[in-house]
């Protein structure tokens, strides 16, 4: 067989124009071993009259085509060149096309993912057919604008369930029914089918079901009324904000195993990876963030899945919207009202980084040439930066005008295809404002704006100027804060205002003082990098903790993360900061983001090998302090970052070892498998333990999750044979799954071996380029992310890189992430100079 094709967006257009896609009849054979499935497709469609191009082709990836017939009439398996199937000389009119194939099951998590659970044996199947992997499951029209219902009938084992996008039925004899599906794309298309852990009900009179392997239901049974209580209040806030209803006959949430992304929007059946069924204990942030995602992919049942974008140059029309109403719904509609300061801590700066890279692009992109271009779009930009444009957008627009706008798109577009100039369409005709303009400025350019605050002041009045390093229009909330003259570390408001950037005009005088502090875009509504000036910045080293509320003091570390990255404050002023103030700290995701922030990026790549040692003595002191000041069991969450991160950051062994020949941490928690794990890949790191010691953790815990640790633990032992297996087994095999690749990928680098895995770093970009093009994307963008040698923080490095990208010429994916990690790595070195 030939190499596969990408389609194009030229191809895409050609065929829309050609073709209405009516119906699918899908049958497919889950009992026919462990290495392949049958799929047998039936499609229904029309060849419209007067097109003057009659050929087309329909996509498929089988194992074996064994038919396939057109209006009845056998087609040569010939036609079939790579991943296209040819349709030649089409006459107008109604057609018909059959086509039989045994398929490959996935160990990748593309396609028809296929896992058998190592803690009893139990095997289930998944599809994942986002962006383009529907071919891998059955036949189709691959491109989101040609639309259709399906039915979908699937074989499966004995003792199996089979769920899908509309409600399933049980015919006997392993055989299943789904209810027909409205019209939708062919990627949204899902089944997942083993014996499911299944916790049922039914809300506002609709089947609602949560799934999980069966050795995790203890684990879900244990939070299903918070997953079901989060899901129910969600679906009650969107109907209370969108004028269309749920447009779907069900609402399945399946936590399925080995799954690459946080989840998929499949209609009807959303699928989660299920880290989500928390087998060990986490924090309320873990929490607030699995809510998250639940009210995100709830949004797409109308912003991807009842609109569907025409190509996929408008996912922002899916990601954005998701991600914006993900946040803000789940702030409205539970327990957890500080998403958006989580949002600004761990979300924001993944948005931050992607736009200062070179492969940085428009939220909305004027063309995406192909799918392999549009799945490098899904990054940081596409969700983040899409989403706080939104927030803005809500800013100046109002919120009534905002809804009104979605509320004209869903109406003019339902269970149809959609482009950025109909959604801008829409809301232009719920007000006055020039929304088109706002577009223009915010999602057709790329790049982040930088504000700059500087403060004047005499007697009895101040000025404000922020001047704007860039070209988008702002508007902000100003913080203003004074000492609490009472304790002199406590800082209180005096006032916020709205301000445009760039200003009406001239900076107006304000009565008062000269402020301790002034924080622009004090609540976090817009997408910039801000510099505070000199009294602020000031203050606010010496006294972040004192800022009464936490969004702001989110923005604060914001401003102070994006200063150690551009070389303005030095990597020890941070960890100084951290010490002073974590301490004090009430807002847990504060906490997490600034510990992660100062462990991955900054000890382990922005200071030197001589500082390193510092770094880490110091983060050391700053957790031992936060697990003291949590000894009365008043903060559970907080006491769980800080082991976590005193694990994470042990330079020796003796404490940690303590702590799990002992099963507890001295005062709690007690160590569940998460911590067990943990610390055993820290004491390998640190050549304190052995493959004996492992294998027994591993008999202890024969999970999936304790299969990863061992994987993740045998790649960090500082041993030349553990290291030489483990890249045999990620670059020379085929065996691990994407799961166990990325396990063994994390354990393998680490700082503390440089010298034992020098050989490796030039190997690296030869072998990654080959098993990228060898698996493909998804293990292309594991070996990117997860094998690079990131610790490597050196100019031959970054020379073998550079080389690689101009001579190798890696998979676009592969391509991506060294993009991406090799612009890091010149900044690491950049910081470091400075």
């Amino acid at each position: 067989m030939s190499s596969m094709s990408v389609l194009t967006r030229d191809e895409a257009q050609t065929r829309a124009q050609l073709l209405d896609v009516h119906h699918y009849t899908i049958e497919l054979d889950l009992t026919a071993g462990d290495a392949t499935f049958g799929s047998l497709t039936v499609i229904r469609f029309t060849v419209r009259a007067g097109q003057d191009v009659t050929d087309t082709f329909v996509e498929l990836k089988p194992a074996e085509l064994r038919s396939a017939a057109l209006d009845g009439q056998p087609l040569d398996p010939a036609a079939l060149t790579g991943n296209r199937l040819l349709l030649k000389n089409l006459t107008p009119g109604a057609h018909e096309l059959r086509v039989d194939a045994a398929m490959h099951y996935s160990r990748t998590g593309e396609g028809m993912h296929r896992f058998t659970d190592p803690s009893d044996g139990e095997t289930y199947v998944y599809t994942q057919l986002f962006l383009d992997d529907v071919q891998r499951v059955f036949a189709a029209f691959d491109q989101p604008d040609l639309k259709a219902s399906f039915d979908v009938s699937v074989t499966a084992p004995a003792g199996w369930t089979v769920l899908a996008n509309g409600v399933t039925e049980h015919l006997g004899d392993g055989r299943w029914r789904a209810a027909t599906t409205p019209p939708i794309a062919t990627y949204l298309v899902a089944v997942a089918a083993g014996p499911w852990h299944s916790v049922r009900t039914e809300h506002r009179g609709l089947p609602f079901g949560i799934h999980c392997r069966r050795s995790l239901a203890p684990h879900l049974d244990a939070d299903a009324d918070e997953i079901l209580g989060v899901t129910r209040a969600c679906f009650d806030r969107y109907h209370e904000k969108f004028e269309e209803s749920y447009p779907f006959d069900s609402y399945d949430q399946a936590f399925v195993p080995e799954f690459n992304e946080g989840a998929m929007e499949n209609p009807g059946l959303v699928t989660f990876r299920d880290e989500f069924v928390y087998r060990s204990a986490v924090t309320d942030t873990e929490r607030q963030n699995r809510a998250m995602v639940i009210a995100h992919e709830m949004a797409h049942m109308w912003f991807g899945d009842l609109v569907t974008l025409r190509w996929w140059d408008d996912i922002w029309l899916n990601e954005s919207f998701a991600e914006y109403m993900g946040y803000q719904t789940t702030a409205e509609a539970t327990r957890f009202t500080d998403t958006w300061t989580d949002f600004a801590v761990a979300r924001k700066s993944w948005g931050y980084d992607a736009d200062q890279r070179p492969s940085t692009h428009p939220v909305a992109p004027e063309a995406v040439g192909d799918t392999a271009s549009a799945l490098l779009n899904f990054d940081g930009i596409s969700y983040a930066k899409g989403a706080s444009a939104l927030r803005q957008l809500v800013a100046w627009l109002g919120e009534k005008d905002f809804l009104a706008g979605i509320n004209t798109h869903f109406a003019r577009h339902r269970f149809g295809n959609a482009t950025l100039a109909d959604f801008i369409d829409s809301l232009a005709s719920a007000t006055e404002r020039d929304v088109h303009a706002w577009a223009d400025a915010w999602l057709r350019t790329t790049g982040v704006d930088t504000i700059t605050a500087s403060v004047a002041s005499r007697p009895g009045q101040w000025t404000l100027a922020l001047d704007r390093d860039g070209s988008r229009p702002h508007r902000v909330t100003v913080g203003v804060y004074d000492r609490d003259l009472g304790d002199g570390r406590t800082l209180v408001l005096r006032e916020r205002h709205e301000s445009d950037i760039p200003p009406a005009g001239a900076p107006q005088p304000r009565s008062g003082t000269h402020p301790a502090l002034v924080v622009p875009n004090d609540q976090d509504l817009t997408y910039a990098k801000i510099r505070l000036d000199g009294t602020s910045l000031e203050t606010a080293l010496r006294g972040l903790s004192g800022i009464p509320d936490g969004l702001t003091r989110a923005v604060v570390w914001n401003t102070l993360r994006d200063m150690v990255r551009d070389g303005e404050l030095a990597p020890a002023d941070y960890l100084a900061t951290a010490a002073a103030h974590l301490g004090e700290e009430t807002e847990l995701a504060v906490v997490e983001g600034v510990l992660g922030f100062a462990t991955t990026q900054l000890a382990d790549r922005f200071v030197g090998a001589g500082q390193r040692p510092a770094a880490l003595t110091s983060l050391t002191s700053l957790c031992r302090a936060l697990i003291r000041r949590t000894e009365d069991g008043e903060a559970p969450g907080l006491r769980l970052t800080a082991v976590r991160h005193f694990i994470d950051v042990a330079a020796h062994p003796d404490t940690i070892a303590a702590w799990l020949a002992e099963g507890t941490v001295p005062g709690g928690p007690e160590l569940d498998p998460e911590l067990r794990w943990r610390i055993l890949s820290r004491l390998a790191v640190l050549g304190a333990t052995d493959e004996g010691a492992i294998a027994a953790e591993l008999e202890r815990d024969p999970s999936a999750t304790g299969r990863e640790g061992a994987a993740r633990c045998r790649a960090a032992l500082p041993d030349a044979d553990a290291k030489r297996r483990a890249w045999e087994e990620m670059f020379t095999g085929d065996e691990l799954s994407n799961y166990l690749f990325t396990a063994t990928a994390q354990g393998f680098w680490q700082p503390e071996q440089a010298d034992l895995v020098r050989e490796y770093v030039p190997r690296y970009y030869r072998d990654a380029v080959a098993v990228a093009a060898r698996r493909g994307a998804a293990i292309a963008d594991a070996a990117g992310r997860w094998a690079f040698p990131a610790h490597a923080v050196d100019a031959e490095n970054l020379r073998l890189g550079r080389a690689c990208l101009r001579d190798a010429d890696p998979i676009p994916a592969l391509r991506r992430k060294l993009t991406d990690q090799l612009d890091d790595l010149a900044r690491a070195l950049r910081v470091r100079e400075a």
